[in-house]
């Protein structure tokens, strides 16, 4: 099956949410037919190579750069599709296209999007829930917090850039959102496993305590920390693999082409981990 046309879209409105997070509300009557339960899903934002956003005007017959975002929220009658950009400057790379289109955008201004995809929701048959992220996930987090049950119980932990960053969430009483505020430097990327082990985000993710019952666990966040959080679900606490999604939103110092490439050999070892299992 082909995928569809991008959609050209245009900015009705941009706003600072946190010190480092932009929501940015895109329009359009290519909206008309987007799906209404797309929130949790994922757009690719599109830009030429030298980071402008490419519209139907000046996409022509190049390859764009493609950037993954969550769909924050849908409002199919205002045709408003919200998503949210950290601004964060991850390391000594500079800022990407998205993020720094976001932080400029003005009302009026187009872009092309692909998608939606797939959306992503915690498993729903489990007796509590831990969802752990950054602030890349937060928009994923923010959307699985809002469609839990009532009587939903457990831990969200949220790593944030500072005290600054904290949003008033959406959630069922019985889960705790614990923020854990992580303006340490950023570790070059020898250092950047080392440090995910010690990393305050698994820190407060080991503090926290087992509760009794089945556990569905959410977890995104940077490559390294990924990697930290899978081994304490999967190995030390021996989640199930269809309880648990354990995914990486971006790697410290690679684009984002670049980290699709490390998640599919990271997976293909895991694959055949499992393979050879005894």
């Amino acid at each position: 099956m082909s995928r569809p046309s991008p959609r050209e879209l245009v900015v009705h409105s941009t706003s600072r949410l946190t010190a480092n997070m932009q929501r940015l509300i895109l329009t359009g009557e290519a909206l008309a037919d987007f799906p209404v339960d797309s929130a949790s899903g994922y757009i690719k934002l599109m830009f030429a190579t030298d980071g402008e956003p490419l519209t139907q005007a000046t996409a022509g017959g190049q390859r764009p750069l493609m950037r993954t975002y969550t769909v924050r929220a849908f409002d199919p009658e205002k045709r408003w599709l919200s998503v949210d950009f950290m601004l964060h400057n991850h390391g000594p790379q500079p800022a990407g296209p998205a993020a720094s289109w976001a932080e400029r955008a003005q009302p009026g201004d187009r872009i092309l999007v692909g998608g939606p995809g797939p959306t992503k929701f915690i498993y729903a048959d489990a007796d509590w829930y831990f969802l752990v992220g950054d602030m890349t996930a937060l928009p994923a987090i923010s959307c699985n917090l809002e469609q839990m049950p009532a009587a939903a119980r457990g831990y969200a932990v949220i790593e944030i850039a500072g005290e600054d960053d904290r949003q008033a969430l959406v959630c069922p009483p019985g889960i705790e959102v614990i923020w854990v505020v992580d303006a340490s430097p950023v570790p070059s990327l020898e250092q950047a496993a080392v440090t995910a082990e010690t990393s305050a985000l698994l820190q407060q993710v080991r503090a926290s305590e087992w509760l009794h019952g089945d556990v569905a666990v959410w977890a995104a966040c940077e490559f390294h920390k990924m990697r930290a959080l899978r081994q304490y679900f999967r190995q030390e606490q021996n989640t199930g693999r269809k309880e648990t999604y354990i995914s990486s939103y971006w790697k410290l110092g690679r684009s984002e082409d670049e980290h699709k490439l490390d998640k599919r050999a990271d997976q293909e070892t895991i694959d055949q981990e499992v393979i050879d299992a005894p």
